[in-house]
């Protein structure tokens, strides 16, 4: 974490201290090659090692990897540093002296290569970007030049649009350069009559290729779509229907919003054909062709978007980012939702005894702060439980040894009592006798090692399960073991049994009994882990998992799909692999519907910690019938790391947050990347919700249930409001949700329903506390629709 100045004494002074381990020669793992933001260096690094040595300079509240990199690209004297992942601060290194050792709380950083200036260069070297002018397509490489005739140059030129538009403009122009700090661009000679290098100030711009008209514009169709078109461009993906005698490009997005599965689409300009597509999952999917012109739903229409792809909200704005979030049990139904950060409302660094919270409710849309320090515990990066009692137990996190227990007929937290082993990124689920079992978590506290323990509410005591090794549900992560252990699936399940599901590709059974124990439950998969993937269990013993990455940041994500099945504790589960997800998704979040489908929200297709880059915007939704996947509504805003999601009592689908910033307490914060930093949330409206016409379908409504605190194996009553018949009813545990987990859903059918008059049904409940694990319950009564009611909430007690 970016720490105080005295946490980051104590590690800046920890990394110096020599030791016994044997010096490198060459790096144990395959080293990695990074190039600085302006394209002067390129750096080898390599993970799980330490340069142990004299520090000439020590940076603090370093985000990531890349930053250290440029805190020793931008000092001259600067070729090695270190990087202190779990600390976030950048070590920078002396040129002599080194011991070069291996130590899996760092990464080393060397620089392999250094450009002059002027220094001839064949590509760009930071990537070049697109620039789309005046019919043309042109690239802009920053800190580069192309040297030799200037045709001529033009003064007032502001920025390298502005540049591109001028050389856009001249139908000789191949080649410019915009200089900033003047504010000229020149237009050059022939290409082969100049000399490309690397130049700091200068931005080069390159013509590559002439459209017949280009450009793009925006059309609304008439039930109220509206499309993104770009002309000269193809979705190169199948089509997966076909539109022949199609008069116009308007005509093709008519077409699409009558298709329900139509987000993008292709006009053929020269046949007059209309293709209607499937997912485009990547950037290079989109192709320049002046044949095509491309269309992409950014708004659906009022018809759709409710009866085929679902409905969001406006943007709701918090005063915080909400990095974690649950629903307040209450009865008759609840009305609030809680969300925090960490001690700043974007920024976290360390055990600071400080958490800021929002209050909303999301029946009047009022939305308040509060700050809690009465528990003296940061609770940033947590595990979240819910006991039988419907209270909410919040452990470790920023400060890994603290507890904090929300009692929602209070609206008070109190202090706990502290975790045995401290933790931060551990997973907590909720017992069939009503403990909470939580294990792993080497993001704060000790590195490994993170034995399993449990929490029993009636003591107030946490006790160590020697038994419960974590060993076997460790991932590989190139960054070692303080990531290997973050995150597990967790299930309560039968006789205090607990499933470990992933994100490892093993698979495992812990008893909390006698001491606690841990078998093998199988094998997920043997392709990858799926770290920060998306799990939930949808129906009594079955679990999908899809999405994740290898390593935890800056990894490709998965499309991969399973579905486990889990019976009595012990017996390693079965494993079916189902049809991917339309897109690749790290970071993402699964909600499950009281119908029993799956909905997947937000994820980057390549897991980078602390950025909005390759986001999806488009849920899916997974159907247990069909065993398939969906396209929704595009979200607004992108959902990624640090992003929640979480059912509300109306069926509804609350999504927000993601970003945050390392920063000390009264540092200064005009560093960080606002633009990541997502202070709001949005609300999600499945297509149940709506007649085929676009309109609010009628819900149900539950006017009297026997009981509100209820057994397992017991009987209830339920009366629906105008003698309803042929309805169904499931129940679903509330939720809490932070870093892609929510260990507390989990939904249950009530399948055992007998029809006792108009509107009145006698459910009993399964007989299984394993299944209906303690705590706060929604429970839905759907009609014959599947149209779900505004939930009431009952609890299950230990």
């Amino acid at each position: 974490m970016g720490r105080t100045t005295l946490f980051s004494f104590l590690f800046l002074s920890l990394s110096l201290i020599q030791t016994s381990r044997a010096q490198l020669s060459s790096c144990p793992s395959a080293e990695e090659n990074i190039v600085a933001a302006d394209g002067s260096s390129t750096w080898a690094v390599c993970h799980q090692t330490d340069y142990q040595g004299t520090t000439t300079k020590f940076v603090d509240t370093v985000a990531t990897l890349f930053d250290c990199v440029q805190a020793c690209s931008q000092d001259p004297q600067c070729d090695k540093a270190v990087y202190d992942k779990a600390n976030f601060g950048c070590h920078l290194k002396a040129k002599d002296g080194l011991t070069w050792a291996t130590d899996a709380r760092f990464t080393t950083i060397r620089v392999v290569s250094k450009l002059s200036n002027g220094a001839p260069i064949q590509s760009c070297p930071t990537g070049a970007t697109n620039v789309t002018s005046s019919g043309a397509i042109l690239t802009a490489c920053p800190n580069t030049d192309y040297q030799g005739t200037t045709v001529r140059d033009v003064d007032g030129v502001t920025s390298i649009e502005a540049c591109a538009i001028e050389c856009g403009n001249d139908s000789s122009c191949m080649r410019a350069v915009f200089q900033k700090s003047s504010s000229k661009c020149y237009i050059k000679a022939e290409p082969k009559e100049l000399q490309w290098a690397y130049q700091p100030g200068f931005n080069s711009i390159s013509k590559i290729s002439i459209l017949v008209d280009g450009g793009y514009s925006n059309i609304t169709t008439q039930n109220g779509a509206s499309f993104a078109t770009c002309k000269n461009a193809d979705f190169t993906v199948p089509s997966v229907n076909i539109i022949d005698g199609c008069a116009s490009v308007q005509a093709c997005a008519e077409s699409c919003t009558t298709n329900q599965d139509c987000v993008y689409a292709v006009y053929d300009m020269q046949n007059s054909v209309c293709h209607i597509k499937g997912t485009v999952a990547a950037a290079s999917d989109w192709k320049f062709n002046r044949q095509f012109t491309s269309l992409q739903m950014v708004k659906a229409s009022t018809s759709k978007a409710t009866s085929k792809v679902g409905r969001w909200s406006d943007v709701i704005q918090f005063p915080i980012i909400p990095v974690a979030a649950y629903v307040v049990p209450a009865q008759p139904s609840s009305s609030r939702l809680l969300v925090f950060s960490s001690w700043g409302d974007r920024a976290f660094s360390g055990p600071t005894g400080i958490t800021q919270f929002a209050d909303y409710n999301f029946l009047t849309g009022a939305v308040s702060q509060r700050t809690i320090t009465n528990t003296k515990h940061d609770m940033f990066c947590p595990g979240i439980s819910s006991l039988a009692s419907g209270k909410i137990v919040i452990s470790g996190g920023e400060n890994a040894e603290a507890v904090s227990v929300y009692d929602p007929a209070t609206n008070q937290f109190t202090r706990a009592a502290d975790m045995v082993i401290a933790r931060g990124y551990q997973t907590s689920a909720t017992l069939s006798d009503g403990r909470i079992f939580t294990i792993g978590g080497s993001f704060t506290g000790p590195i490994g090692g993170k034995t399993g323990e449990a929490y029993d509410p009636v003591q107030n005591k946490w006790t160590l399960l020697q038994g419960t090794d974590p060993t076997p549900l460790l991932t590989t992560d190139r960054e070692g073991p303080w990531r290997e252990d973050n995150h597990a699936w967790l299930y309560g399940w039968r006789n205090g049994s607990v499933f470990q599901a992933g994100p490892s590709k093993a698979m495992n059974w812990y008893s909390t009994n006698n001491g606690g124990s841990v078998s093998p439950g199988g094998v997920r998969t043997n392709v990858m882990d799926q770290m920060c993937g998306v799990n939930v269990m949808f129906d009594v013993g079955k679990i999908l998992t899809a999405g994740g990455s290898q390593d935890y940041t800056d990894s490709d994500g998965t499309k991969a799909t399973h579905l486990i099945t889990i019976t009595d504790p012990g017996v390693p589960a079965t494993v079916e692999t189902l049809p991917d997800m339309n897109f690749p998704r790290g970071f993402a979040n699964a909600i499950v519907l009281p119908d029993g489908k799956i909905i997947v929200t937000g994820g980057q297709r390549r897991s980078l910690v602390f950025t909005d880059t390759d986001s999806v915007l488009i849920p899916e939704i997974w159907d247990p019938k069909t065993r398939g996947w969906t396209q929704m509504a595009p979200a607004t805003v992108p959902r990624n790391y640090h992003a929640v999601g979480i059912l509300l009592p109306d069926a509804t689908v609350f999504v927000g947050g993601g970003g945050m910033c390392p920063a000390a307490q009264g540092s200064d914060l005009s560093w960080c990347d606002r633009a990541k930093d997502h202070f709001d949330g949005e609300i999600f409206s499945p297509p149940y919700l709506f007649t085929a016409a676009g309109e609010l379908a009628k819900r149900p409504v539950i006017s009297s249930i026997s009981a509100t605190s209820v057994k397992v194996g017991s009987s209830i009553t339920i009366t629906l409001e105008g003698g309803l018949d042929g309805a169904s009813f499931a129940m679903v545990r509330m939720g809490s949700a932070t870093h892609s987990i929510n260990s507390d859903q989990r939904r249950v059918p009530l399948t055992d329903v007998k029809k006792n008059g108009a509107g009145k049904y006698t459910v009993r409940l399964p007989n299984d506390s394993g299944v209906l694990i303690p705590g706060p319950w929604y429970l839905f009564a759907m009609s014959k629709d599947g149209v779900p009611c505004v939930a009431r909430t009952v609890f299950v007690p230990a």
